[in-house]
C-alpha cells in the first residue's frame, strides 16, 4: 500500500510508520514542519503529489490546557485539518484514517463508553476533535483511542520515570479512569482498520481500566520502585487547577471491534513493562 502519514514524528507516527515499512508499505512521513493540515492548498498538494492509498491523520494539537486558552488555533489544526483532509483524499480515491480521543466525552457515564454513545465534550481539545471526527466525512475510519504512550514523544511514563527518578515520593489523581494504550500495540491496529478501509467509528485501546494513580504505581512497580512511593490526591485538590476540565471516566469499550471478530489489543500491563524495559535500556 502507498501511505502517507501526518504528525509522523509524534509517538503514534513514528510507530506507525515503522510498522507500515515492515510490512511492505511505501510509506510518506509528513511531520508538522513539512505539512501543516490546518493549510488547505498543502494538504491538497501534498495529498497530490504522494498519490496514496490510505492517508492516516495523526497530526493533531493535543496540548489540553494550552487548547483552552487558544480556540482558533485548536480546530484550525484539529477540526479543519480533517477537513482539508477529506477534500483531498476524496479527489485522488484515498481512503481516510482519522486518529480521535476519549476527550470526545463529557465522563458522566457509569460504565465504559461505546462506539454509539452520544459525545459531549466539556473541553475546547474535545471539541476540536468531535468536529475533526465529523469533518473527515462518514466514509472514514474514525479511532478513538486514549492515555497513550511510547517509546517515542512525550508521555505519561516518561514522565513518571523521569520523576521517580528524582522524588521519593509522587502524587496522581485517582478520580480520573481511562484505558492505558501502547503505541507499539495500537499501530499494527490503525494500518489493519486502514487496508480494511472500515467506515465508522472504532474505540482501540489496550485492555484495563485504571485511575491515573493506579497506573502510575503500576509504572514505577515496573521500573522497580516502591508503588506506594505514589499517593492519591482529587482533582479537585490539584494546585494549581487545570484549565482544561477532564472526563472523570473516559474508559473506552471496544465494542466495535468485538463485535466485528477482531482480536482486541492486550492488557496494559505486557506493552507497559516492555516499554519500561526499553526506555531503561
Amino acid at each position: 500500500m502507498r501511505i502517507l502519514i501526518t504528525g509522523a514524528a509524534g509517538q503514534l507516527g513514528h510507530d506507525l510508520a515503522a510498522h507500515c515499512v515492515e510490512m511492505g508499505d511505501d510509506v510518506t512521513r509528513a511531520d508538522r514542519t513539512e505539512l501543516d493540515v490546518g493549510d488547505r492548498d498543502a494538504v491538497h498538494g501534498a495529498v497530490g503529489a504522494v498519490q496514496p492509498d490510505i492517508v492516516v491523520n495523526a497530526a493533531a494539537w493535543t496540548a489540553v490546557d494550552a487548547c483552552e486558552g487558544d480556540r482558533p488555533r485548536a480546530f484550525r489544526v484539529n477540526a479543519l485539518g480533517p477537513r482539508w483532509l477529506r477534500e483531498a483524499t476524496e479527489l485522488h480515491g484515498a481512503h481516510l484514517v482519522q486518529l480521535s480521543t476519549d476527550y470526545v466525552f463529557d465522563g458522566t457515564l457509569d460504565r465504559p463508553y461505546h462506539e454509539w454513545d452520544v459525545p459531549n465534550p466539556p473541553s475546547v481539545y474535545g471539541q476540536s476533535k468531535l468536529a475533526g471526527e465529523t469533518e473527515a466525512g462518514p466514509d472514514a475510519t474514525l479511532i478513538r483511542t486514549s492515555w497513550v504512550s511510547g517509546a517515542n514523544g512525550n508521555n505519561m511514563v516518561k514522565t513518571v520515570l523521569r520523576l521517580a527518578a528524582d522524588h521519593p515520593s509522587l502524587t496522581f489523581v485517582d478520580d480520573q479512569h481511562g484505558c492505558p494504550t501502547f503505541t507499539g500495540d495500537l499501530a499494527p491496529m490503525v494500518r489493519r482498520l486502514a487496508v480494511d478501509r472500515r467506515a465508522g467509528v472504532y474505540h482501540v485501546t489496550n485492555q484495563g481500566a485504571v485511575s491515573w494513580y493506579e497506573f502510575v504505581r503500576d509504572v514505577v512497580s515496573a521500573a522497580g520502585y516502591d508503588p506506594d512511593m505514589v499517593d492519591p490526591i482529587s482533582t479537585a485538590d490539584l494546585q494549581p487547577p487545570r484549565p482544561a476540565p477532564r472526563p472523570a471516566n473516559s474508559v473506552l469499550d471496544n465494542a466495535a471491534l468485538r463485535e466485528s471478530g477482531i482480536p482486541l489489543l492486550r492488557h496494559y500491563r505486557e506493552p507497559l513493562g516492555e516499554l519500561v524495559e526499553q526506555l531503561a535500556g
